[in-house]
């Protein structure tokens, strides 16, 4: 990653898409909130080659492309200017292809912005690879924006969903959600679901005396969800004050999350990627919020908050 000392940025990456156009209006609305600078980078995608008399190297654009890419990056400038005036943008063209790019711009108290596709000159067979990518192996939380039309639903952080399991992935992102909403003294949507197998009769064990799952897995997530907001309130600031709605319901996770996420701001989930080409898996509930949620999605990387 980058190795200088400065103050946390909201980087952003942008390609002239609709795409990279929603994330950049959501980084600027997010940079004017924190107060802090926003980076606005465009990857060229530069093809790598290697000479038998020295190490790799990256294809130096044509005056063309350079031409094409300054354009887009003044667009962009101009677009934060006009509409966050008081949010200080400074650019940066990058050879490399678009998620090694922001990975390289972005340290870990930072706030990493991507669309939901695009940000590259070359099509990819994954669709959204490069904000998968990045939103598993980034140094600091990464915020997908899906476009409508090339703005985002909601450059808001007024009402902030999270599902939480009792997993650390789970606490890390109850934990990030916390801040989001004190930032913006919102409303945080705490989400816990279960599904009850059956593997015998229910009516037949009730009747025998047995407690409906039901009810035992209701009072579990009770005091699971209890112990998970006592634990990450308590982290924050004794002057900070959130406003928590708990729902708590028998569905699957993706399913739970997306239908308390309807009319909010953001949805915010942990992730447990790995590696190089395995880091491409976030985990099941993290990836399916991504690809179905019309709102953005607030990742936090599995070593995000371990700086």
């Amino acid at each position: 990653m980058v190795n200088e000392d400065r103050t946390p940025r909201v980087v952003v990456g942008i390609d002239g898409s609709d795409n990279g156009r929603a994330a950049l209006e959501w980084a600027a609305a997010e940079a004017d909130r924190r107060g802090v600078p926003l980076r606005v980078v465009h990857a060229l995608g530069m093809p790598l080659i290697v000479s038998a008399y020295g190490g790799p190297a990256r294809f130096e654009p044509t005056e063309e492309i350079r031409g094409q890419a300054t354009e887009v990056l003044q667009d962009a400038v101009a677009h934060v200017a006009e509409a966050r005036p008081g949010v200080p943008a400074e650019t940066i063209t990058a050879l490399e292809e678009a998620p090694l790019a922001l990975l390289r711009q972005s340290r870990p108290h930072d706030l990493l912005v991507v669309g939901t596709r695009g940000m590259g000159t070359v099509k990819s067979m994954f669709v959204g690879s490069v904000s998968v990518r990045v939103a598993a192996q980034a140094p600091c939380p990464v915020v997908v924006v899906p476009s409508h039309e090339g703005r985002p639903a909601t450059t808001g952080l007024k009402r902030i969903v999270v599902g939480v399991d009792g997993s650390r992935n789970g606490r890390r992102a109850l934990g990030l959600a916390v801040d989001l909403t004190a930032e913006s003294d919102g409303e945080l949507v705490v989400v816990h679901s279960w599904e009850v197998p059956y593997p015998y009769d229910p009516v037949a064990m009730t009747a025998a005396g047995y407690q409906p799952q039901e009810d035992l897995f209701e009072k579990q997530s009770e005091a699971l969800v209890a112990e998970l907001l006592a634990e990450a309130i308590d982290e924050q600031r004794d002057d900070v004050d959130v406003d928590v709605t708990v729902v708590r319901t028998q569905d699957a996770p993706v399913n739970a999350i997306l239908a308390a996420a309807e009319g909010a701001d953001a949805i915010v989930v942990g992730s447990r990627g790995r590696g190089t080409v395995r880091g491409l898996l976030l985990g099941s509930v993290s990836q399916g919020v991504l690809h179905r949620s019309k709102i953005p999605v607030v990742v936090l990387p599995k070593h995000a908050d371990e700086d």
